[in-house]
C-alpha cells in the first residue's frame, strides 16, 4: 500500500537534508576555529600599583594628549589623521618598537584606547602608558561624578 515500486515515473519531492546537515557542520567547525583569532582589542599590560619606575632610556619617544586633546609626538604637535604616518616615519619606533603614551588624567578613556590603537596600526608592537609617579593612591578624584 505505501510501498514504492522501480516501475514508476513517479518523482520523489522530498529534500535530502544530509547535505545540508553535512555543510552547515562544516561552516560550524570553521567558525569555531576562527572566531578566537579575530581578537581586535588592544593588548595592555596593566602595572600593578603604586607604580614601578621605568629604567630611564635615552630619548624615550613620548606620545603626550593634552587636555584639549591635541598630540606632541616628542616636542612636536602633529594631528590625529598624522599620527599613524609619523609613527610609521619615525626611526626610533622602528628600531625600539615601543611608544610611551601620556594623556591628562582629565581626558575620556577613549581618548587614549584611540591612539594606543593608531599606534598598534601603525607597527608599534609594545605601547606603555606612563603615570605620575607617587607613593600613594589619590581615589578622591574618582568620587567626583561626571
Amino acid at each position: 500500500m505505501g510501498m514504492k515500486t522501480g516501475g514508476g515515473d513517479d518523482l520523489n519531492s522530498e529534500i535530502n537534508v544530509t547535505p545540508l546537515v553535512d555543510v552547515m557542520l562544516v561552516l560550524l567547525i570553521i567558525f569555531m576555529v576562527t572566531a578566537p583569532l579575530l581578537n581586535t582589542g588592544v593588548e595592555l599590560d596593566l602595572p600593578q600599583v603604586p607604580a614601578q619606575k621605568l629604567e630611564e632610556q635615552k630619548e624615550q619617544l613620548v606620545l603626550s594628549i593634552t587636555k584639549e586633546r591635541k598630540l606632541l609626538l616628542g616636542k612636536t604637535q602633529i594631528t590625529w589623521s598624522e599620527l599613524q604616518t609619523k609613527l610609521k616615519a619615525n626611526e626610533k619606533v622602528q628600531k625600539d618598537k615601543v611608544l610611551y603614551i601620556e594623556g591628562d588624567g582629565s581626558l575620556p578613556y577613549s581618548v587614549v584606547v584611540t591612539a594606543m590603537a593608531l599606534a598598534k596600526d601603525a607597527g608599534v608592537p609594545k605601547v606603555q602608558l606612563l603615570t605620575d609617579p607617587s607613593e600613594r593612591i589619590d581615589t578622591s578624584v574618582l568620587d567626583k561624578g561626571p
